[in-house]
């Protein structure tokens, strides 16, 4: 006769581009790369608006926007996962250390791995509200 086991497996719990975007920007406190360990595979890579960033790429751009970005919020207005795919539709609005505003639309499709983290995604930016000079938002070093 066995034993039997009272823990039950546990699905991996699945990260999305809300908690992650709100972790590594609007989360203060939540180091940089803790925040990056919760939600992004060790091999993550990125392209936003055509240009490809491996981690360390991202990282700086994260870091970057944590500089210039005092609060903001995400709002998904669509959001799909089938299996290891993802894809979604939010808006970013974020309120500048200087007091400016930038509203931005993400279109974003990624690969998520086993463990529920992101190993790619790849998102087209589009500028709702801000300066010009915020267009490369999504890319900002």
């Amino acid at each position: 006769m066995r034993a039997s086991s009272t823990h039950q497996e546990r699905e991996p719990a699945m990260t999305d581009i809300a908690t992650a975007v709100t972790d590594l920007l609007f989360t203060p406190g939540l180091s940089l790369e803790e925040a990056a360990d919760r939600h992004f595979a060790p091999d993550y890579r990125q392209r936003t608006d055509g240009h490809w960033d491996d981690r360390t790429g991202f990282l700086t751009h994260i870091a970057h926007l944590r500089e210039v970005v005092a609060s903001g919020t995400v709002t998904v207005h669509e959001e799909l996962r089938d299996g290891s795919c993802y894809a979604d539709r939010h808006t970013v609005e974020a309120v500048k250390t200087d007091g400016s505003r930038v509203r931005m639309e993400v279109y974003l499709f990624g690969e998520l791995v086993a463990d529920g983290r992101f190993r790619r995604i790849e998102e087209t930016t589009l500028l709702l509200s801000g300066a010009e000079a915020d267009r490369e938002f999504g890319r900002a070093r």
